[in-house]
């Protein structure tokens, strides 16, 4: 077994070590919205990295893990709100 790499990262301010925990997708849903100008949008977000603290653990003596991610948004727009290709052309 490889040994754990510590990490320093920032928790609540100060700097706290870590650990990097690997993970496998599970299951990613997208959450779906009907905004009030009409669009269709969802959105979903992807964990890219996952650590847990070696310093701290919640009062109930749970491990702590900081997670990284980005959010992928799609969005469908009504007619009137998209733009023609030439007024897409002359905004750049």
């Amino acid at each position: 077994m490889l040994k754990e790499q510590i990490l320093n990262v920032t928790f609540e301010g100060k700097q706290e070590q870590a650990v990097r925990v690997g993970f496998k997708i599970r299951e990613e849903e997208w959450n779906k919205y009907n905004l009030d100008d009409g669009t269709s949008m969802r959105m979903k977000t992807v964990v890219t990295d996952v650590v847990r603290l070696v310093t701290k653990i919640r009062e109930d003596g749970q491990p702590i893990y900081l997670v990284k991610s980005t959010n992928l948004v799609e969005s469908v727009a009504p007619d009137n709100l998209v733009a023609k290709p030439e007024d897409v052309s002359k905004a750049n």
